[in-house]
C-alpha cells in the first residue's frame, strides 16, 4: 500500500520538528511524490547529509511503501 502525503509529512516532522514541508503528488497516483523541506537542522550540512536526514525519517520505507520521492532541502533565510 502506498504511503500518503500526511504520513510522509508526519514522519519528517517527527524527525525534524521545526521543518516547513510542502508535498506534491507528481503523477496523481499517490505513489510518486515531491517534497520541499526547510529546516534549521540542515544548516552546515551538505545536501547529501540533508537528504539522508529526510530519508532516515522515512524509516526504511523508501523504495517500498514510498516508491519515489523527489526531494529539495533548504535552510531558513
Amino acid at each position: 500500500m502506498p504511503m500518503d502525503a500526511n504520513e510522509i509529512e508526519r514522519r519528517i516532522k517527527a524527525a525534524l520538528p521545526d521543518a516547513e514541508i510542502e508535498i506534491r503528488d507528481l503523477a496523481g497516483d499517490g505513489d510518486h511524490w515531491a517534497a520541499a523541506v526547510k529546516s534549521e537542522s540542515f544548516r552546515g550540512k551538505t545536501r547529501v547529509q540533508q537528504h539522508k536526514m529526510v530519508y532516515d525519517s522515512l524509516q526504511g520505507d523508501m523504495g517500498g511503501a514510498l516508491h519515489a520521492l523527489a526531494l529539495q532541502t533548504s535552510v531558513p533565510e
